[in-house]
């Protein structure tokens, strides 16, 4: 019998935590349904009691998916448990994943309890939601820096209330892999009943150790990993899945199997990151750009005369095709569309028409389309309804001279112009937007991320503005990267509260 690890990702609740990074719903099913394709086993939907969309998002994933098990977040509170139930009514397969912090600092600065206490309230907590589920996951929040006796006192008390997982996570990011997997040790030598539960790594990457504490919790007899395409979440990020994955694919001598199909990994990146606007760092492990490149002489002497002297893994088993059709404008609309597929988007008529268009426009403009410039055309309709867009943009800059720009406004249908110098023409763009758009705003972030490496190459903009004490998160993308910064802050503008 094959040893099993099951993958639970909550890049659509932890991953999407991350500001700026927010989903609708729509867009949460059109992820929801890739990680399905991809294999994933449990799809962590959204914390229902948070925001009437977040429920909204957990009873539209649990319709639109068939066999992943969908779980929804909760405190240890029997109003959490109660909402989560309803938002996963029409889950075929359903878990609620409730918890508390076990930590010392958690329960005395926190909780203002003591460890007797939150035991109670966990046993608790798991009996509740036992009564509405038959799956209930229970988290020992921080647990990383919980002495091991206690939370081998814990763990044992929520097996015994019912708890079908119980998940260690390494909250802060902490742990060492040898501690963390020390402690996973600890609690298979010393938990009475542990073989009724699964038990759950969840990782965090403020020390760089993530995929490594995952690992050694593995190897140490954790069977669910909690993971997130990309490594995206909370500050410096969650165990990235495909990382994980791909190294029990490459180890096949550990003996652990996983559900994951590993060709439809880079697809879900690219759509990840495309929806989300989170740029993959190019030396990413498995997904970045860089991540098969070889540029040293001696790698590229090695690798054309055997792949394997420095690749360990074969791109295509990662779903990167070297021979895949490259879009131009003489492709038709079929081919757009199957390569959508491909990315895991499906567009109704009327919108692969209107993405078509756009594609024909950018076809024009620059030689080849791959598949990130294809994704932001498909999100490029999120601006459609906006009351604010870009009509035009002139801008004139050099070396030895001011920039100056002057830009056209659609305001609710009604036409504005303005027109400003300054400091570069990006500086002297926004400047002129800001005389028409007249509020008192500031620019706190300014990213730009080239998509590939071509001179006519397709731009991203990633923008943080500051207005009325909240902080809003826009995004542009244009062959011109003056085009893009603007229309990423008109897209914050947009999103002010009148």
């Amino acid at each position: 019998m094959e040893d099993r690890l099951f993958i639970f990702d909550t890049t659509l609740r932890d991953g999407e935590q991350v500001p700026g990074c927010q989903l609708n719903t729509v867009e949460k099913i059109q992820v929801a349904k890739a990680l399905e394709g991809l294999g994933v086993d449990v799809i962590e939907a959204g914390f229902p009691v948070s925001s009437p969309g977040d429920f909204n998002s957990v009873i539209e994933i649990s319709k639109a998916v068939t066999w992943p098990t969908i779980c929804a977040l909760t405190r240890a509170v029997e109003k959490d448990i109660d909402v989560a139930a309803e938002a996963l009514k029409y889950a075929k397969r359903k878990r609620i994943h409730t918890g508390i912090g076990t930590s010392d600092s958690h329960i005395k600065y926190k909780f203002n309890s003591t460890r007797d206490e939150i035991i109670e309230r966990a046993v608790a907590a798991v009996k509740y939601a036992r009564r509405l589920v038959d799956d209930v996951e229970f988290y020992a929040e921080d647990a990383g820096r919980t002495d091991n006796e206690y939370l081998a006192r814990v763990v044992e008390a929520v097996i015994k209330a019912g708890a079908t997982v119980v998940n260690i996570p390494d909250t802060t990011g902490y742990c060492l892999p040898e501690e963390y997997g020390r402690k996973i040790k600890y609690l298979f030598e010393h938990v009475d009943g542990i073989d009724k539960a699964i038990i759950s790594t969840h990782c965090h990457n403020d020390l760089g150790m993530a995929t490594a504490n995952t690992m050694a919790g593995v190897l140490n007899g954790a069977r669910q990993v909690e993971v997130t395409i990309n490594g995206i979440g909370e500050r410096a990020g969650n165990t990235a899945l495909e990382e994980v994955a791909m190294i029990l694919k490459s180890h096949a001598d550990i003996g652990i199997q996983t559900n994951i199909n590993t060709q439809k990994i880079y697809p879900v990146s690219r759509m990840v990151s495309s929806l989300m606007n989170m740029p993959v760092q190019p030396n990413k492990a498995i997904v970045g750009r860089n991540a098969f490149a070889h540029s040293s002489g001696i790698h590229q002497d090695g690798v054309l005369k055997n792949v394997q002297t420095y690749e360990i893994i074969d791109p295509h088993d990662v779903g990167i095709d070297d021979n895949s059709i490259v879009l131009t404008a003489r492709s038709g609309r079929a081919a757009l569309k199957n390569r959508l597929a491909i990315l895991g988007v499906k567009l109704d008529q009327h919108k692969l028409d209107k993405v078509y268009e756009e594609f024909l426009k950018l076809a024009d403009k620059k030689k080849d389309i791959n598949d990130d410039d294809i994704l932001v055309l498909a999100g490029a309709d999120r601006s459609q309804n906006h009351r604010i867009k870009l009509d035009y943009l002139q801008v004139t800059s050099g070396v030895g001279v001011r920039s100056v720009a002057s830009i056209g406004l659609n305001i609710a249908g009604e036409k504005f112009e303005g027109c400003a110098s300054g400091n570069g023409p990006v500086d002297a763009a926004i400047k002129a937007l800001k005389k028409i758009v007249d509020r008192q705003m500031t620019l706190k972030e300014f990213t730009i991320q080239a998509i590939s490496k071509g001179s006519d190459d397709m731009g991203k903009v990633h923008m943080q503005v500051e207005y009325d004490s909240q902080v809003y998160y826009g995004f542009g993308a244009n062959t011109d990267i003056i085009a893009a910064s603007v229309e990423a802050y008109i897209d914050c503008i947009n999103k002010f509260k009148a």
